[in-house]
C-alpha cells in the first residue's frame, strides 16, 4: 500500500474543475475548510504526490473517486517540507492561473449530469459541449494567462466599497505598508489576491508567503525562521544567488543578513516588489522570533522614507489579532494604513446570490442574514449549497447550528480555539448565556471582548458585547449548556 498518491496528469483538469464546482473560489478557501497549508492542497491539484490519507480527505471533501483519478506512486521519495514550499513558491503564479480559474460563472453553465458522467469516463474536458462555456482541453486549461485565469476566478468577488479602491491606491504607494484585519474567513486572502492581480497588470513583481507553510523547525529559532523567509521570497524569482550562500559570507546577525539579501538581489531594479504575507497570527505565538520579525518589518516600513531602494517595496500583511508583546515603536500595527474588512450588506449578499443563479428576494436575504448575518463564508457556503440542490433555504435555517448542519466544521473549529483558551471560553459563554448585551465589568473587561471580536465571535458596542450572529449563540448556547 503506498503510503504517498498523486493525481494522474489526465484527471488534473478534472480536479480543478470539482474545486470550483464545489464552491470553492480559491485554494486557500479549500485549505481552510480542510485544515491543511497551502502548499499541501497546491501539490495535490498540480499533481505532486501528498500522503496518502490527505489524498484521500481532499477527495472526499471534493466528491472525486480516488480510484479513478490517483496515480499510485509507489517509488516517490520523501519531499521535505522546505522543498514543498520552495516548489509552492515558484509556481505561485503559475498555479494560480490554472488552480483559481473559476470556469463557471453561473449555474447556466455548469454541465450536466450526464456530461459530468461522460467528463468522469473520459477522465478528460473534451467531453463537454462547447456551449458549456468551459475549455475544450487540458492544454487550453493549463495555458491560460494569469490575468485571464484571475478575471475568472473573480466571479464571485464581492467587492465592499471603498475598500478596494483604497487598497489599490495604497499600494502603489513607494515603501506601503498595507494591513488587512479580518476575522478568519471573511475574505482577507480573496482581497489580497484582488491586489496582486491588480498590481501584476502594473508590471511589479509579485510573491505571497503563508506563514503557515513554515514548518516547526523553520520555526525552532529567529535565524531559521529568517533563512526560511527570505529563501521562499529568492526562489520565488529564480535567483541565482544562493541563500546559502549569502547567509554563509555576511556579516552580522540574522536580521541583517536578511536586509543585505533585499537590498542586493531583490529590490534592485525598475519594476517595484509586492510582498504578501498571509497568516501573519501564526508566529504570534513565538515571542521569540515576533517581535523581531514585526520589529524588522516595520523597520523597512520606515526605512522608504530616507533610503531610495526601500521604496520598491509593497508590503501587504494579513492578520486577525495584533500582537501586543512588542514596542509600540517597533510595532507594524501602528504604522502604514490598516484595512478592515466588514460583513456583507443586504444588497452585496443579493447580488452573491444572483451570481449563483439562486431566485433570492430580499425576503429570503432577510432570512439568511437573519441567522449568519454578512458573513463572506457563512453567507456564501449557504448559497452555495443551496445551488448545488444539497439544502434548502429552509433547511438552512433551522439545521444550521446542529452537529449536520452546513456549517457544523466552520463551528467545531471556533470551538476548539476556544477549549484552548479557558479564560477567553468563560468569557465567551457569559456573553452567549446572556439574554441581553453584557456589559464590561470586572469578570468581562474590554481586552477579553476585543479578543473575542477579533476571532470573529462577537459584536461590541461601546461598553456591552453580545454574539455576533444568531448561529453563534444558538451553537455555543448548547456546547455550554451541554459541556460538550
Amino acid at each position: 500500500m503506498p503510503r504517498s498518491l498523486k493525481v494522474r496528469q489526465d484527471c488534473i483538469g478534472i480536479v480543478k474543475l470539482a474545486v470550483r464546482r464545489n464552491g470553492f473560489a480559491s485554494q486557500q478557501a479549500l485549505s481552510e475548510e480542510l485544515g491543511m497549508a497551502r502548499s499541501t492542497v497546491v501539490n495535490f491539484l498540480t499533481g505532486r504526490p501528498v500522503d496518502r490519507a490527505v489524498f484521500e480527505d481532499i477527495c472526499v471533501r471534493l466528491s472525486l473517486n480516488c480510484q479513478e483519478i490517483a496515480e499510485f506512486d509507489m517509488e516517490t521519495p520523501s519531499t521535505s517540507g522546505k522543498e514543498t514550499q520552495i516548489e509552492s513558491s515558484r509556481n505561485y503564479k503559475d498555479i494560480k492561473a490554472v488552480d483559481e480559474v473559476s470556469t463557471f460563472q453561473h449555474r447556466g453553465e455548469k454541465p450536466s449530469e450526464v456530461e459530468g458522467a461522460q467528463m468522469k469516463r473520459s477522465l478528460n474536458l473534451s467531453s463537454l459541449d462547447q456551449k458549456d462555456n468551459i475549455f475544450e482541453n487540458q492544454h487550453q486549461l493549463k495555458h491560460l494567462s494569469y490575468v485571464e485565469a484571475q478575471e475568472r476566478d473573480f466571479g464571485f468577488y464581492v467587492e465592499r466599497p471603498p475598500v478596494e479602491e483604497r487598497c489599490y491606491s495604497e499600494i502603489l504607494k513607494p515603501g506601503c505598508l498595507l494591513r488587512i484585519k479580518a476575522p478568519w474567513q471573511t475574505g482577507k486572502t480573496e482581497l489580497m489576491s484582488k491586489l496582486i492581480h491588480y498590481v501584476e497588470q502594473k508590471g511589479y513583481r509579485t510573491a505571497v508567503l503563508n506563514l503557515r507553510d513554515a514548518t516547526q523547525e523553520d520555526f525552532s529559532n529567529l535565524d531559521k525562521f529568517l533563512q526560511w523567509f527570505y529563501t521562499i521570497v529568492a526562489d520565488r524569482f529564480e535567483l541565482t544567488t544562493s541563500v546559502e550562500e549569502h547567509w554563509r559570507k555576511s556579516i552580522g546577525n540574522s536580521k541583517i543578513k536578511c536586509r543585505s539579501y533585499f537590498e542586493k538581489y531583490l529590490l534592485p531594479g525598475e519594476r517595484p516588489l509586492a510582498l504578501a504575507l498571509d497568516e501573519v497570527d501564526r508566529i504570534f505565538s513565538i515571542r521569540s522570533i515576533a517581535s523581531e520579525f514585526l520589529g524588522m518589518l516595520r523597520t523597512w516600513h520606515e526605512d522608504a522614507k530616507t533610503r531610495q531602494v526601500w521604496r520598491q517595496l509593497r508590503l501587504v500583511m494579513l492578520h486577525s489579532e495584533i500582537y501586543t508583546e512588542v514596542d509600540i515603536n517597533q510595532s507594524p500595527f501602528n504604522a502604514g494604513y490598516e484595512v478592515i474588512l466588514t460583513d456583507f450588506n443586504q444588497e452585496q449578499v443579493l447580488s452573491l446570490a444572483h451570481r449563483y443563479g439562486l431566485d433570492f428576494d430580499r425576503n429570503k436575504v432577510t432570512q439568511l442574514m437573519a441567522i449568519v448575518g454578512g458573513h463572506p463564508y457563512l453567507v456564501a457556503e449557504a448559497l452555495k449549497r443551496i445551488e448545488q440542490q444539497d439544502t434548502t433555504l429552509d433547511e438552512v435555517l433551522q439545521t444550521s447550528h446542529t452537529a449536520w448542519g452546513i456549517y457544523s466544521r466552520h463551528l467545531e473549529r471556533h470551538w476548539r480555539n476556544l477549549q484552548s483558551n479557558s479564560e477567553l471560553a468563560s468569557a465567551f459563554e457569559k456573553i452567549v448565556l446572556a439574554n441581553s448585551p453584557v456589559e464590561f465589568n470586572s469578570q468581562l473587561n474590554q481586552s477579553m471582548a476585543m479578543k473575542l471580536n477579533d476571532l470573529g465571535l462577537v459584536k461590541l458596542f461601546s461598553n456591552s458585547v453580545m454574539p455576533r450572529y444568531e448561529l453563534y449563540r444558538q451553537y455555543f448556547l448548547s456546547r455550554f449548556q451541554n459541556k460538550l
